[in-house]
């Protein structure tokens, strides 16, 4: 039985992993010593093996050149060892071997310095080798929290200074082996973004100031056009038109309307081109939009019963903006589709801003499809979501609570 193992270990050490059987899991000895690091721009942790049109569940993306320790694999992915009870799966294409690691005793943090500079603020952790985290928001009061697995707290100060705007305290907590837990708390109940990544092998977040004026003309915000060029979206079940017409047409109207009131506006697209989602999501990532709207239609396999307008949201801090556009939508008496958290879409997945996923109505649906094809509900729609924006600012500034 040994020597088994050990063949399916040099199968896997020597790269010659498509032996192992593709519907099995296979679990690596307890004491073998396979690591790999992250690659490339965006790679990401998924919590499990599960699948669907969105992908599996993401626990969250993170950076390039993070040491991650081998226990299993199952078809193309990776299971790695995050905590000695905790796992997670990453595709073997975003990874690469590590033969030259010096395991420490315990990986231990230094002290830390928490600073504003521009428009962030900025908590900067230093360690002894760039290893995996995953972040989430918390609202009533906002929070942003982070764990760094494999991290031990060796912190015994925190220096603050005075140049930051929107972090009001951070701590840690040791909440079990090999998993350390930053909480940082924000002055403003609205979150505006944040990011999480190495400087070498500090562990820096990025925590975005709340704009000085809370103003619709004051912004920069982000437009996605979904589908586009070979990427045809649904089809008109009458009509036949496609979605990735319907979709720029919205967001063109959409450009309109924001500019027209001062709005300094980023697009995806602006013609009948393809862009895969991560060139999308990294594009707005250097250009560092206030907020992004991304513009969809929706299909279903029912052609009459299922219709009507929903909003869309991952990251819980963001869920009042895709609630008061989903308010103004509905004031075209559309029927309500809903107002769907967690959802695991590419252009939701980003914690830099607020941002929101519109799906118009359903071009599948006999009624909701004759309203979209006609240029002036587009137009109508696109100034909903421009309202909306404008009463989710509104609110922000009058410190109101949200629905």
């Amino acid at each position: 039985m040994r020597r088994f193992v050990y063949l399916w270990m040099w199968l896997i050490v020597t790269g010659v992993s498509a032996q192992i059987p593709r519907d099995t899991i296979f679990n690596f000895p307890p004491d073998s010593s396979v690591f790999i690091r992250t690659k490339g721009p965006m790679p990401y942790l998924n919590y499990g093996l599960g699948e669907d049109r969105l992908g599996g569940a993401k626990m969250g993306t993170i950076d390039s050149l993070i040491l991650l320790k081998v226990t299993g694999q199952y078809k193309n992915l990776y299971r790695v060892r995050l905590t000695p009870h905790l796992s997670a799966w990453i595709p073997q294409n975003l990874t690469k071997r590590d033969t030259l690691v010096k395991l420490p005793l315990q990986y231990l943090t230094g002290s830390w310095k928490v600073w504003g500079e521009g428009h962030f603020d900025y908590v900067s952790i230093p360690l002894p080798d760039r290893l995996a985290y995953r972040s989430w928001q918390e609202v009533n009061p906002s929070k942003i929290v982070v764990d760094i697995f494999g991290a031990t707290t060796n912190t015994n100060w925190i220096t603050q200074l005075r140049s930051v705007k929107e972090i009001k305290s951070v701590d840690y907590e040791q909440v079990a082996d090999e998993q350390l837990r930053i909480t940082i708390c924000l002055r403003h109940s609205q979150h505006w973004g944040y990011r999480v990544g190495y400087e070498g092998r500090r562990l820096v977040i990025a925590v975005k100031h709340q704009p000085e004026k809370l103003k619709l003309k004051t912004l920069t915000i982000a437009i996605d056009a979904g589908h586009g060029g070979t990427n045809l979206g649904a089809r008109g079940v009458r009509s036949k038109q496609w979605e990735k017409d319907l979709n720029l047409s919205i967001a063109l109207h959409l450009q309109r309307e924001l500019e027209r009131k001062g709005v300094k506006v980023l697009m995806s697209r602006v013609s009948d081109t393809l862009f895969n989602n991560n060139d999308r999501v990294l594009r707005f990532r250097t250009q560092k939009p206030d907020l992004l709207v991304s513009i969809h239609n929706n299909a279903a396999g029912d052609t009459t019963k299922t219709r009507g307008t929903s909003t869309y949201y991952k990251h819980l801090g963001y869920r009042s903006l895709s609630q008061t556009i989903l308010k103004r939508l509905l004031d075209m008496e559309l029927a309500e589709y809903g107002n769907v958290g967690r959802f695991n879409f590419a252009l939701n997945s980003p914690t830099e801003y607020p941002n929101v996923l519109v799906e118009g109505a359903f071009m599948s649906h006999p009624a909701d499809e004759a309203l979209l094809i006609n240029d002036d509900f587009r137009k109508k729609m696109a100034k909903q979501i421009r309202r909306g924006i404008e009463d989710w600012l509104k609110k922000i500034r009058k410190g109101q609570d949200f629905e």
